[in-house]
Order: C-alpha cells, then sequence, then structure tokens
C-alpha cells in the first residue's frame, strides 16, 4: 500500500502538465471528487484534502488525511462555417490527475498541500490545406496550468478558522497552423512561471450552519516569450482574480445541502478579455479572446445513506464568457458550456479509507458570429467526465 501511494503521489504531481479541461470557462467545475460530484460546492466543507484549491481556511478542520484521483475528462469541440465547411477537434480523452495532503499539527493548526490543475483553451482541428485561420494544415492550441498549493490554516477560536495558501504556478502552451497570423507552425511548447496567493475563511455558525469564503487576486505570470506575437501584452498570461462565497447547511442529520457563488475575473487579463476584431497581435490592445468576467452558481446535495455509503448530486450554472463577436476566434477555445450536472458517491472501505467517484455532464451550448469574411461561424462544446479519488484517513 504504501508503494502504490507513493507512485499515485509522484503520477500526480507530473500529470496536469499533459491535461485539459474547460467547464466554467477555464477553470474546473471542482476541485476533488467530493466537491465535482456536488457541482464544486465546496467552500464551506472540511471532508478533503483540497483545501488548497477551495478554501484554506478549511485544512484547521479536514484532519490527517491524503486524497489522490484522477479524472477522465472527456470533451467535444466543433465549429461549422456557413459558408461551407465543418471542423471538429480531435483529442476527446484526457487524463486529469489531483492530489491533496493534510495533517493536524494540533487543536489549531492545520497544514497541507494541494496539486491540481486547469486548462482548455485545447483544440486540434485535423485540417489539409488551408485551416480556417488561413493557414496551413492541423489547427489548435493546447493550454494548460499547474498549480501547487501549500496551505496553513489556524482556528481564531473554536468556531472560526483563516487560511492562506501561496500558489506556485506553471503554465504551458503550444499554438498550431496560426501562421495566417504570422506565427510558425512549429513553435512548440512554451512554459510561463508565477507567484500568487489565495486566502480563506470559515465559520461555523451553528451546528447547522457553515459559511466560508475564498478570495485570490490576479496572478502575474512570466511571458510566453515565443507567443509574445500573439497574445496581448508580448505574450502575457495573467491568472484571472477570482473569489468563491458559500454555505453548507445540515438540512437533517443525514442530509446535507451546500450552495456557491464565484467569481471569475477574465475580463481582468488582457490577452483573455481584449476583444478578437482589433489591434495588433501582441500589442497592449492587442487580439484577445474576447472573454467577459463570469458568475457562477453551484448547489450540491450529499446525502449519508448508511455508515458505508454517501451519495452525492449537483447543478452548476455560470455564464458564458464568449459573446458573438468573438465567436471566430475562439474556434481555438470554445468555452462555451454554461449548464453541469453531477452525480458521486463514497464508499467507506475501512475505518481510514474510502473509493469516491464523480460524474459530470454538460449538455452542448454554442454561440455564432459573423467572421472577417462575412460568412457565419458557430463554434460548439458538450463535455463529461467521470473521475475516481482514494482517500486515506491516518
Amino acid at each position: 500500500m504504501k508503494t502504490f501511494r507513493k507512485v499515485a503521489i509522484a503520477t500526480v504531481i507530473a500529470g496536469p502538465l499533459t491535461a485539459a479541461m474547460a467547464t466554467n470557462g477555464y477553470f474546473s467545475h471542482g476541485y476533488g471528487m467530493k466537491a465535482k460530484g456536488m457541482a464544486g460546492a465546496a467552500v464551506a466543507s472540511t471532508d478533503n484534502a483540497f483545501a488548497g484549491a477551495n478554501n484554506p481556511a478549511t485544512a484547521a478542520w479536514a484532519g490527517n488525511r491524503v486524497d489522490v484521483g484522477i479524472d477522465f475528462f472527456m470533451p467535444e469541440r466543433s465549429m461549422d462555417r456557413s459558408s461551407g465547411g465543418s471542423y471538429k477537434s480531435e483529442s476527446t480523452l484526457f487524463y486529469v490527475p489531483e492530489f491533496g495532503y493534510n495533517r493536524a499539527i494540533d487543536e489549531k493548526m492545520g497544514v497541507g498541500v494541494t496539486v491540481y490543475g486547469n486548462g482548455g483553451m485545447n483544440t486540434n482541428y485535423p485540417v489539409s490545406g488551408t485551416n480556417p485561420f488561413n493557414g496551413n494544415g492541423r489547427l489548435g492550441v493546447d493550454l494548460t496550468q499547474l498549480i501547487v498549493a501549500p496551505t496553513f490554516a489556524y482556528k481564531l477560536n473554536p468556531s472560526h478558522s483563516m487560511g492562506v495558501s501561496p500558489l506556485l504556478i506553471q503554465q504551458q502552451f503550444k499554438a498550431q497552423g496560426l501562421d495566417g497570423f504570422g506565427i510558425a507552425n512549429d513553435t512548440g511548447y512554451d512554459t510561463s512561471n508565477g507567484v500568487g496567493i489565495r486566502i480563506g475563511y470559515l465559520g461555523k455558525i451553528s451546528n447547522v450552519l457553515s459559511v466560508g469564503a475564498s478570495y485570490s487576486p490576479k496572478t502575474k505570470m512570466s511571458k510566453f516569450d515565443k507567443y509574445k506575437g500573439l497574445f496581448a501584452e508580448q505574450g502575457g498570461f495573467d491568472i484571472p482574480e477570482n473569489y468563491t462565497l458559500g454555505m453548507s447547511m445540515q438540512a437533517t442529520p443525514d442530509v446535507l445541502v451546500a450552495l456557491d457563488y464565484q467569481r471569475i475575473s477574465y475580463g481582468g487579463v488582457r490577452s483573455i478579455a481584449n476583444p478578437s476584431n482589433g489591434g495588433t497581435l501582441g500589442a497592449d490592445d492587442g487580439k484577445g479572446f474576447g472573454w467577459k468576467s463570469i458568475d457562477v452558481w453551484k448547489l450540491g446535495a450529499e446525502w449519508k445513506t448508511n455508515a458505508s455509503l454517501t451519495l452525492r448530486a449537483g447543478l452548476n450554472v455560470g455564464d458564458n464568457p464568449i459573446k458573438s463577436a468573438d465567436a471566430s476566434f475562439n474556434t481555438l477555445a470554445p468555452g462555451v458550456v454554461t449548464v453541469h450536472y453531477t452525480l458521486g458517491g463514497t464508499y467507506a472501505l475501512s475505518k481510514s479509507s474510502e473509493l469516491t467517484v464523480a460524474y459530470m455532464n454538460a449538455p452542448s451550448n454554442s454561440v455564432t458570429g459573423q467572421n472577417q469574411g462575412g460568412s457565419f461561424d458557430t463554434i460548439k462544446m458538450s463535455q463529461q467526465s467521470l473521475g475516481v479519488q482514494f482517500g486515506w484517513k491516518y
């Protein structure tokens, strides 16, 4: 068992660099399989080791545990052009590992580390000859983010805690088929690094009600030097400000209901938010993806059917960040899904170990807009994911 844990942890730490996902924009709909089973509602939950991703303050309550999981993410992405041409992205199965570790130092302090990823600007259109962007051959991009979040939390008193997680971030990006924009087809992968922070609060208002809050300001990232002629601000691609407010309520001894509100400020990052139909690529006011900031609501429920089995379900509803005017350029990153339905469950294998599964379905959504040639492009995406997680208490 010890050997398996070491291998699992090493796989998770390395894995997100090759992962791809897209749910609420390019942020995941949840972190940790328990949260994913409840549509991501987790800012006031303490039964997992993903404090660094959800709410650092929960590390003071989570105890001693390790959670190792992997999500099988299955997106479908396509673009149809009114003047002729239909394009469907390949690469429809991705493996998204995640890892959480938590330790109680004493009755007041908890520490841990969370390793997780974001992504979603991933497309791979198999094209022969001229592609929809007037480049040559295969068209697509690949953006992934690996985040390592060490965490410290402290109970201010028996009912309230604060926590902080430095965010150690590495991004990786590659583009293909953009030679029509002057970007060489063989540029390959480039990396970008940065350090951010997430702070959190958790309050147990009563035996029934808990509230939580988590905030991360915009993280300044180093430039993608190989793509300074593509991204605004000469290769800039910062991590947007984001925050979450939420609550969990023990409706009955066996039923818990959680509700989170999340704000992701894509509109505060020029390379993401600048409109796609103006400016010079790479300039401060250069072309971007035209994404707007979005609001996300996450509603989840948990039912302890018996001492061994807990079932979960959830609904995640968010804004579509992409406007019609920017539909064509977002063929590269059609993150247009807005509704996610989730199911999940945990089975206790023993007093110290458990198995958690989570399923997500995001129905197809589309956006149509006019391209520079005068015809109309319709971008479309749908998603499914199925994840499994092992948890150990020690």
